[in-house]
């Protein structure tokens, strides 16, 4: 399906470390970039380095005066607690600045090659920190990489940008970036904001026309549940906004193991999203794809599987889930992180769901959320909230 493919990568990209014990370990990148080199998914990819983005880049999105902040913590070390900076989540550590201006310039990279017909698709699996705000570190999140990409593609004279977001945690920075510009469709699949941060994403938030979807999933919810509910709300919607380029997020700390969060995904649920938002980015923006990482904190069995899953995807040369994983980097896996390595690409499930058009049960939680989504933004885009 895919002509021309970027992945964008530098070893520096690891840099965005917040030290010992942090949910947010790089190692969890350094193993998805070694996994798809084993299997040969990057010989089918253009790789490309990055440049940091700069203060201007950064601007399109946060304040003058935060990136000062950051810039002051990069260079000492001490924390900024009024810019969320030397908190739990967001620990404050000398280079800051230096490595989420990289991961954003990364995202830069893969939009400016997308925009400009480099490439048709890129991939960034570094970025995704969608939670960072325009004053404020949040979430594990210090510069936006995915709203800053999108800034840019608007200041380039994009009229139309959709980003999907399924990482578990609503995307609420990226979602606050655009609230009230109806030239961007921001799309969230998470679990519900009663069970978990951020404590935003509800059906009630919709932005400008309509323009901010949030689909709030409740605990529990596994693969026939979360996909009958993306099919439900985002194709359709995709196919009436009909946007110049999506920008997609993939999280996948939606998986069963992931222990920050409580959606019981497999690889295979996952791995079926990335192939639906490869088709619909074809369907629906010409092709046009620009594509980050995410959240995702089961290091071994879940992100670099997923990941590899997703690049190879993006390539439009999907692996068998099958696939047994290469004994060099099972060796490598244990030598990093102290834990054995899974066997094969697959979960071993074989995700199914029941197509919402067929009708809708109103005493299903899944259901009622995908309703409540419909009812509040599809009548603003021209489209019959009912199945």
């Amino acid at each position: 399906m895919s002509r021309s493919v970027r992945v964008v990568w530098d070893d520096a990209l690891t840099s965005y470390d917040f030290g010992p014990g942090h949910p947010l370990a790089p190692v969890r990148v350094e193993l998805t970039m070694a996994l798809a080199r084993e299997l040969g998914v990057l010989d089918a990819v253009e790789m490309t380095g990055c440049a940091p983005a700069t203060d201007d880049e950064l601007a399109l999105v946060h304040t003058r005066d935060y990136i000062e902040a950051v810039r002051r913590v990069s260079a000492t070390g001490r924390p900024d607690l009024l810019h969320g900076l030397g908190t739990e989540d967001n620990p404050a550590f000398t280079g800051v600045h230096e490595a989420s201006a990289l991961i954003t310039g990364a995202s830069l990279a893969a939009a400016r090659a997308v925009w400009t017909g480099e490439a048709e698709h890129a991939v960034n699996v570094a970025g995704g920190l969608h939670h960072a705000m325009p004053s404020a570190a949040s979430g594990f999140c210090v510069y936006n990489d995915p709203a800053v990409a999108i800034a840019w593609l608007l200041a380039q004279g994009a009229t139309r940008v959709a980003y999907v977001d399924v990482d578990v945690h609503h995307g609420d920075g990226v979602q606050a970036a655009f609230y009230d510009d109806p030239r961007v469709l921001t799309v969230s699949l998470h679990e519900s904001p009663q069970t978990l941060f951020p404590g935003t994403g509800f059906p009630g938030e919709t932005g400008a026309e309509g323009t901010a979807v949030n689909v709030a999933l409740p605990a529990g919810c596994g693969d026939g549940g979360w996909l009958r509910a993306f099919h439900a709300v985002v194709p359709p919607l995709l196919r009436e906004f009909a946007p110049e380029i999506l920008v997609t997020q993939h999280g996948c700390d939606s998986h069963a193991l992931d222990p920050l969060a409580h959606l019981m995904l497999s690889l295979d649920g996952q791995r079926t999203a990335y192939a639906a938002l490869h088709e619909l980015a074809h369907e629906t923006a010409g092709g046009r794809w620009v594509v980050t990482g995410g959240g995702g904190y089961e290091l071994v069995q879940v992100v670099p599987r997923a990941w590899t899953h997703l690049i190879s995807e993006v390539a439009g040369r999907p692996l068998d889930p099958a696939t047994a994983t290469p004994p060099e980097w099972r060796r490598m896996t244990k030598e990093r992180t102290g834990q054995t390595a899974p066997l094969t690409l697959t979960d071993g499930r074989k995700p199914e769901f029941a197509d919402f058009s067929a009708g809708y049960d109103p005493a299903d939680p899944i259901d009622r959320a995908v309703m409540a989504t419909r009812k509040a933004v599809f009548p603003l885009h021209g489209l019959d909230p009912l199945p």
